[in-house]
């Protein structure tokens, strides 16, 4: 059997249905033969493996559709270019939506007098809703104030009511002033006040030191995160436990998308979509459904409380919708419409695709124009990122703010963190170091004791590690798809990293490295925080400047203990250890 998965411009039956599937004709190919499996919930377990193979195993196949499935695939020549389907076109807001009788700035609008800072402004107009104001009415507003003036992308939320709403972040007296195509909405003026910051309100998350990243007020921040894709998805009952669950835990960040998802326990129709339309009769997407917007600003708004930041997910390739798919007028316009919508939000990350390489019709060209419409359209400039499956993407581009990884190693994870770090100079987040839980797929059943040892090198490293759990579940309740209840042994342990860490260095762990053996980080002569991980020595010989003394703390990562040893140490040092896994070592520095 020949190896190459691919001639010079031809398939063969050992491509693996990951690169069919990225060929329109491919595609097409495979939807021919097994229709449905292109938008079923266990396409991406089989995205790695050969055509052929693929073909040889498919039960509902006769052995003559077997051969011609790959005689088809193998026939198409990848020297011509793959046909293109028809695009929505994009056709402007026209001036004349209104009639020149209208009187400029007449519609009735209500604002905001006052509001603290980090809090939201928001404008509200009862204007015109002939034809589709989604699309045929623009509405933004200049805001004016002690700091300058910014552009506000407003929206249509429905039934004639149109918003515009506006993170504050300085002190003092503001004004404003609409623009839009209809004439209504054109011109309308205002003020309003911004007060002092409420209690626990530190505004947005930003890059702090390069690598770290603090609130806009300077408080520091560390995010702890964790991921359940589609739990805003599930319904009232389910939505509240994880609140609940949230409430109890130590996560302060949380990876959600903005469209359901279809896939390996995922089998269940949400209740809302962000269109109108329904599954059966398709959605239409020129018309976001105002419902399902204000549930999801619900959901947000209640993290927030909880003093968690929602990580929001705008495209993924689990799909059985058609939302993956859509055209780039009706992309851009949804992108568009989340950013004014949400931006107001203080606790919002943009993530602009989890696993962006599976979105086989989007390109380069594509990530790179949402990336210029969110940060054209959110004047809060909230940190802004995209996540990879196999091929990172180029975390180097000036728009985004930090690395979003996922472990493209089986066992390397957050052992490659400083690497990560200098290529890129930005703080790195792995939001998948893998899950843990027990179900088949390697990335959904380390252990707790792994997932803990992987935040604990990322840290020492100077990244960030995510957290996650899957395990089996009679009702399919995965906490990284559908929220619920956590079951894992990790999240105990992880919030006690975070206590280690809450006490040590102001501005975060950079790492300090040693020649081989171990992680280490902290402030060179003032604080050191060395990570033994699987290993499990019995003593351990320290070698440090002997100018400075130190007090030593064993710690252990797994049954949370914290021994202060007796006395200081300073220059040549052995201090016993247990001679177990998972135990840290912690000096800082004291006056003699």
């Amino acid at each position: 059997m020949p190896s190459a998965t691919t001639t010079a411009d031809r398939f063969t039956r050992n491509t693996p249905l990951f690169h069919v599937l990225r060929d329109p004709r491919g595609h097409d190919a495979v939807e021919r033969y097994l229709p449905g499996l292109v938008m079923s919930s266990t396409l991406h377990t089989l995205h790695g493996f050969p055509i052929g193979l693929i073909a040889d195993t498919e039960e509902s196949l006769t052995p003559e559709a077997r051969a011609a499935f790959v005689a088809d695939v193998e026939a198409i020549d990848l020297s011509l270019p793959a046909p293109v389907r028809e695009p929505e076109r994009y056709i402007a807001p026209s001036a004349a939506y209104e009639d020149s009788t209208i009187a400029r700035g007449s519609a009735t609008a209500v604002a905001t007098e006052h509001v603290s800072r980090f809090g939201r402004f928001e404008l509200q107009v009862d204007g015109p809703h002939s034809g589709n104001p989604f699309i045929d009415v623009e509405f933004a507003a200049t805001i004016s104030g002690p700091d300058g003036s910014v552009r506000v992308p407003g929206f249509y939320d429905g039934d004639g009511v149109y918003r515009l709403r506006w993170l504050a972040e300085v002190e003092g007296p503001f004004t404003f002033t609409t623009a839009s195509n209809a004439r209504s909405l054109d011109g309308i003026t205002g003020g309003f006040t911004v007060g002092s910051a409420a209690e626990r309100a530190h505004g947005p998350v930003r890059v702090a030191n390069t690598f770290h990243f603090a609130h806009a007020d300077g408080a520091r921040y560390r995010p702890i995160g964790t991921t359940s894709y589609v739990w805003t998805h599930q319904g009232d009952e389910l939505e509240e436990q994880t609140l609940r669950t949230l409430a109890d835990s130590p996560f302060t960040k949380m990876r959600m998308c903005v469209f359901p998802k279809s896939y390996l326990f995922n089998e269940n129709e949400p209740q809302l979509f962000p269109f109108e339309g329904d599954a059966r009769a398709g959605f239409d997407v020129r018309r976001p459904n105002p419902e399902y917007w204000r549930h999801l600003e619900k959901r947000i708004d209640q993290l927030a409380e909880l003093g968690i930041e929602a990580d929001l997910i705008l495209f993924h390739a689990y799909d059985r919708w058609g939302f993956s798919t859509m055209d780039p007028v009706a992309d851009d316009r949804y992108v568009a419409y989340a950013v004014a919508r949400l931006a107001s939000f203080a606790n919002i990350w943009w993530s602009l695709a989890n696993e962006y390489d599976l979105l086989f019709e989007k390109t380069t060209e594509d990530w790179e124009r949402f990336a210029a419409i969110v940060t054209a359209n959110d004047p809060a400039d909230h940190l802004l990122s995209i996540h990879n499956c196999r091929d990172f993407y180029d975390y180097s581009r000036p728009w985004i703010t930090h690395a979003s990884i996922q472990r493209q190693d089986i066992y390397k994870t957050s052992e490659t963190t400083n690497e990560w770090r200098e290529a890129w100079r930005k703080p790195v987040v792995i939001d998948e170091c893998a899950y843990e839980g027990n179900i088949d797929q390697g990335w959904g059943n380390i252990t707790g004791e792994e997932m803990t040892r992987r935040f604990w090198e990322g840290a020492l490293r100077g990244g960030y590690v995510g957290h996650g759990e899957t395990y089996v579940d009679a009702n399919d309740i995965l906490w990284w798809a559908k929220g619920g209840s956590l079951r894992g042994t990790s999240p105990d342990r992880i919030e006690f990293l975070d206590s280690i860490l809450a006490e040590g260095p102001t501005e975060g762990l950079e790492p300090i490295p040693l020649d081989w053996d171990i992680p280490r980080a902290g402030v060179e002569n003032e604080y050191y925080l060395y990570y033994f991980g699987f290993n499990r020595p019995t003593y351990r010989r320290f070698l440090l400047e002997p100018s400075r003394s130190y007090t030593v703390d064993v710690i252990d990562t797994w049954n949370m203990t914290i021994t202060r040893l007796a006395g200081v140490y300073r220059g040549r040092f052995r201090i016993d250890l247990p001679g177990r896994p998972y135990m840290a070592v912690r000096l800082i520095a004291v006056d003699d």
